[in-house]
């Protein structure tokens, strides 16, 4: 198949990407800067400014109590919805397994085929349908695993110390112990 040529030239095309680059990027600053100013603003409405200027020290403790109480307030709200959002996650991964489920989408393994003669197929439904209709458990059975290959392992070479039979493994032999006791020329 022929490709169709674009129509956009390739500078034409670099110039429209940095464009896009530059308006995702100033974009983001924006997000970056809206969130910014919402937080401050939660903060200054939740948490009103501190004046701690004239206070004595009991009128501090009261304070440090407090603020102290509200962080523990804090922290209980905060673990509470921790544990909903743990529960809502198992609870989405939950549906969505039922939903993969119900459409069929699984993927099955790969089966190896196996060759059954007609007759022992044959013969194993006719089982199975007396079996039935006399509601007796037929014994007969089709053996799917005597038609695969078998695969033989290759045996392993007794692996034996070089030194311990130094004539054989050198071919000379019994030349060697004629030259140790001297009597080869």
């Amino acid at each position: 198949m022929l490709q169709k040529k674009s129509k956009i030239s390739a500078s034409h095309r670099l110039a429209l990407k940095t464009k896009l680059l530059k308006m995702a990027a100033e974009m983001l600053e924006k997000k970056k800067e809206e969130k910014k100013q919402a937080r401050e603003a939660t903060l200054a409405e939740r948490v009103p400014p501190l004046q701690l200027s004239g206070l004595s020290v009991q009128d501090l403790l009261a304070l440090c109590k407090d603020l102290h109480q509200e962080i523990d307030v804090v922290d209980e709200e905060s673990y509470d919805v921790d544990a909903k959002v743990v529960k809502n996650t198992k609870e989405v991964e939950h549906l969505s397994m039922n939903i993969i489920e119900l459409k069929g989408d699984m993927k099955r393994p790969a089966l190896k085929r196996v060759k059954v003669s007609a007759d022992a197929m044959l013969g194993a439904l006719l089982g199975a349908l007396l079996g039935a209709l006399l509601g007796a458990k037929v014994k007969e059975s089709v053996d799917f695993k005597a038609n695969l290959k078998t695969v033989k392992k290759e045996e392993e070479k007794e692996v034996t110390d070089w030194r311990k039979n130094v004539e054989a493994m050198s071919g000379m032999e019994g030349r060697k112990k004629l030259f140790d006791a001297g009597q080869y020329i």
